[in-house]
């Protein structure tokens, strides 16, 4: 069982972090600071390090060097990014922002704790290969993608990222919300000769568009209100490694004659300054829109378009992927078990079949969330159809349900049958209406334990509008 220290001055952070871990068969200790972890622990002995940027007295960044080669992962909001990867430059594994989804640090874990095994086991033969991606190794080797899929269009889908990954051309990834477009991404960096080099993830939709230049490109001390102080961009910070912009589809049209300028010139000039310098990116965008049509319509640049659209890579729904599905579905279902320590957790036959007719409109998250919430709920190790939360009126059950894609084709019909209690559609919207005029958008994602990507995704599914009063943080 590997053993992880987290030094973190924040006690519902530390807690919640400790739990997590734990859940997932992890020896967990904590600190509040690096005075406190050095009194109590020998930092060395650990497996890895989990540590906050910012702690009282000494900065996380620290550790790297007390750890003596143990891993350090650092930990930091989303303000502090460019700080997160000067850490790297200092030694740090990786970085991850806060408010960070439960999934993603996880897999950030594992892939860290799998790397330091593969390097102690063979380390000739870690040091000749990419870093590999966290994820299920199986048959259709498909271990160093990081994605399940046995269906044809994710194997055409894997055979594409395999060949492009090494180059450095620009990628669009086009799919709809929620189908995985930031693990395509990842697994384009990581089989990528940058691999151990940053990749910074930037959610275009995310960020006040007043804010979006001054983020991505960096600015001079005295270029606007508030500039006390110089400070260099998204784009700089990710020199020699991969920019993935996710949604660019929402880039304000200023921004993207910038960004025209990154890719023609290989060069970026801060706001407010008028020298230009050279940067090292490779670009991967994605969106769920159609580019060109919005640049047909003048709401995209055409020219950025065509900058983009070198490499282009569709990710299927969900609802496409046939016996996928159930796979996916049984991977989250053990995930979970793991999480909650409960083992022998397994689907009834008809939710099984509820997991294949239902068409997953949020695609992968929303299936994700139906199976966590199942699982909280299940009062035994089986998992009724019921407790998915889904509207759907089941077919009966026959022989012909045990042949893989029996029921692929079949017609879905919404029950007229009314639920009892509030789906997690029902209890997002009503959540996030009702708090957000005096919550932010920071707050409102911690509150609901979800990422702001997540939040704005779950937004444009729902059709909720952002308030005016809600757009800070």
């Amino acid at each position: 069982m590997s053993h992880i220290l987290i030094v973190e001055d924040e006690t519902i952070i530390r807690s919640a972090l400790r739990r997590l871990l734990e859940r997932n068969q992890y020896e967990v200790s904590e600190a509040g600071s690096v005075q406190e972890a050095q009194e109590r622990f020998s930092i060395p002995s650990f497996d890895l390090i989990v540590s906050d940027l910012r702690l009282p007295g000494t900065p996380g960044t620290e550790l790297i060097k007390l750890a003596e080669g143990t891993p350090v992962l650092i930990m930091t909001s989303y303000a502090s990014l460019r700080s997160a990867v000067d850490s790297m430059k200092m030694g740090a594994v990786d970085y991850i922002a806060k408010p960070f989804d439960h999934d993603e640090m996880l897999q950030t874990v594992a892939r860290i704790l799998h790397d330091r095994q593969q390097a102690a086991s063979a380390p000739a033969e870690a040091s000749r290969s990419a870093t590999p991606v966290a994820g299920k190794t199986d048959d259709s080797n498909n271990g160093e993608i990081g994605i399940i899929g046995r269906c044809g269009p994710m194997q055409d889908l894997f055979g594409k990222i395999r060949k492009v990954a090494p180059t450095d051309s620009n990628v669009l990834i086009q799919g709809e919300s929620g189908t995985g477009k930031e693990l395509v991404a990842r697994a384009l960096h990581n089989l990528s000769r940058r691999a151990k080099a940053p990749m910074i993830s930037v959610n275009c939709a995310a960020i006040p568009e007043s804010l979006i230049e001054s983020e991505l490109f960096g600015h001079e001390k005295g270029a606007f209100t508030g500039a006390s102080a110089g400070r260099a961009g998204l784009v700089e910070a990710a020199d020699g490694g991969t920019l993935f912009l996710d949604e660019i589809g929402e880039l304000p049209l200023e921004a993207q004659a910038r960004l025209l300028r990154v890719l023609q010139e290989g060069e970026i000039r801060r706001v407010g300054s008028t020298q230009s310098q050279k940067v090292d990116v490779r670009l991967v965008a994605a969106t769920h829109r159609d580019l060109k049509t919005l640049a047909k319509n003048g709401q995209f640049r055409e020219d950025l378009y065509y900058r983009l659209h070198v490499i282009a890579l569709k990710l299927p729904p969900l609802r496409e992927r046939g016996a996928d599905v159930l796979e996916i579905a049984k991977a989250f279902l053990a995930r979970q078990s793991a999480r909650m320590a409960t083992e022998g957790l397994h689907f009834s036959r008809e939710a099984e079949q509820a997991v294949r007719q239902y068409t997953w409109p949020g695609n992968v998250r929303e299936l994700e969330n139906a199976i966590e919430r199942a699982a909280i709920l299940s009062e035994s190790e089986e998992i009724s159809a019921e407790l998915l939360g889904i509207d759907i009126e089941l077919d009966p059950l026959d022989e012909d349900f045990d042949e893989p894609g029996a029921l692929l084709g079949s017609a879905v019909s919404t029950s007229n049958e009314p639920t009892e209690d509030l789906s997690l559609e029902d209890y997002f919207q009503h959540f996030v209406l009702e708090h957000q005029d005096h919550m932010t958008e920071t707050e409102l994602a911690r509150k609901l334990g979800i990422s702001r990507k997540c939040l704005w995704e779950r937004r444009q599914r729902l059709g909720i509008p952002r308030r005016k009063s809600a757009t800070a943080g």
